[in-house]
């Protein structure tokens, strides 16, 4: 007959030799994290469950949390606890189901820190760093790629270099550290990063207390870290990610040649703008000098002499032009009164020729009385003396008209 004590220890030596490794995919439910290290969890499917542990010795080495419902595979072997006559699994090793612990550990750091804020409030970058605070491996292309950026593009620029582990059980530790002492340093800005290489060995990037440092420190940073295909978690904690540590040395100093064109085409506009200033000022300094010499008392002399002259010759116009219409009006008044002359004179004429001939009429008759007759020739009245020999002539009295011609002509003394 066996005491419960024996019966539990011949099951532990059969179960434990028996099941001495194995592999079981399950869900994890109910992880308990304990304070001496150790992990304690149950592994289950839809109809059976199984108590496990990991001790801390192997809890160490596990890159992900175990989370509740996350589904794993466990390798291990079978234990028994013989005062209580359970069993359980010892995980020496887990890893999530379909993919590997370190994505896991990626993504669920990832989204701890993005809830707790890492990923924002990002510092921005100088534009002329004079000194930049280097965090990486000592003796690593990475740190001799950026020197010779450094010298091509802004060689005023100061580097110093921190050294670090970037690899290893310990490179985060030492990447925090580093990350601290630059941060004391009073640099404008600090890179932190490495070269290429696999998953593990970018891992320390990947790392809590690296991400710690990095959202803690007061100085700008440029995570670095292996090549352009690389993501790491320092990547999105930084204040900007730089594909590589070449490529963050180029983003962070200015090209020397560029900032020579730059100055250049700064110095043409800045001469054209003084141009444009000066040239303005001159106009409004000449402006002013017309506005005072508008001002002054000789101006205001001038044009009180160029309103007088301007005015005497108005006037002198006005009173020739004054002068000319009077003139005119005299004229026509003239022309007026020459032809009302002419007329009166005509008319006088003509009453004057009335008058004579009435008066010739009345001395006609009065010599036809006395037995006298008129002499006319050519239709005129003529004196007896201007008949000449040979002269046809009239002898005309009111009632008759004698046609005669002089045979002789004989003057009376």
């Amino acid at each position: 007959m066996l005491s419960v004590t024996e019966l539990n220890q011949q099951i532990e030596a059969l179960l434990e030799s028996t099941f001495l490794h194995i592999r079981v995919e399950g869900e994890i439910s109910r992880p308990t994290y304990h304070s001496s290290g150790h992990i304690y969890f149950t592994l289950k499917d839809n109809e059976s469950a199984i108590s496990c542990v990991m001790f801390k010795g192997n809890a160490k080495g596990l890159k992900f949390e175990l989370e509740d419902g996350l589904k794993v595979v466990a390798d291990g072997s079978i234990t028994v606890y013989v005062p209580r006559g359970s069993y359980q699994i010892n995980c020496l090793h887990i890893e999530p189901s379909g993919i590997g612990a370190l994505a896991k550990a990626y993504e669920q750091l990832k989204v701890k820190l993005e809830k707790k804020g890492y990923f924002e409030n990002k510092k921005p970058l100088p534009r002329f760093p004079s000194v930049i605070a280097v965090v990486t491996s000592a003796t690593g292309a990475a740190w001799q790629d950026m020197l010779k950026v450094a010298a091509k593009r802004w060689p005023l620029v100061k580097l110093i270099l921190i050294p670090s582990l970037v690899q290893g059980e310990d490179a985060a530790a030492s990447i925090s550290q580093a990350i601290r002492k630059a941060d004391t340093l009073d640099c404008d800005v600090m890179i932190v990063g490495r070269g290429g290489g696999s998953i593990e060995d970018l891992w320390a990037f990947n790392e809590e207390l690296v991400a710690d440092a990095i959202y803690n420190a007061q100085t700008p940073i440029v995570s670095a870290v292996g090549h352009e295909i690389d993501y790491v978690i320092s990547d999105f904690v930084a204040d900007i990610r730089a594909p590589t540590p070449s490529a963050a040395m180029e983003m962070i100093l200015p090209e020397q040649n560029e900032l020579k064109q730059t100055i250049d085409y700064v110095m043409s506009q800045f001469a054209e703008i003084i141009k444009k200033m000066l040239l303005q000022k001159e106009q409004i300094l000449t402006h002013l000098g017309e506005l005072y010499k508008k001002n002054s008392f000789d101006t205001k002399i001038k044009l009180q002499l160029l309103e007088i002259a301007a005015m005497k010759q108005s006037f002198n116009a006005v009173f020739s032009n004054m002068f000319m219409l009077k003139e005119q009006n005299i004229k026509e008044l003239f022309l007026h009164f020459e032809n009302k002359t002419a007329q009166v004179l005509n008319l006088k004429e003509n009453l004057l020729k009335s008058f004579q001939n009435t008066y010739v009429l009345r001395e006609l008759t009065k010599e036809s009385r006395d037995g006298f007759a008129q002499i006319v020739k050519n239709n005129r009245k003529t004196p007896l003396e201007e008949i000449n020999e040979g002269d046809e002539f009239e002898l005309q009295t009111l009632k008759t008209k004698l046609i005669a011609k002089a045979f002789k002509k004989r003057v009376l003394k």
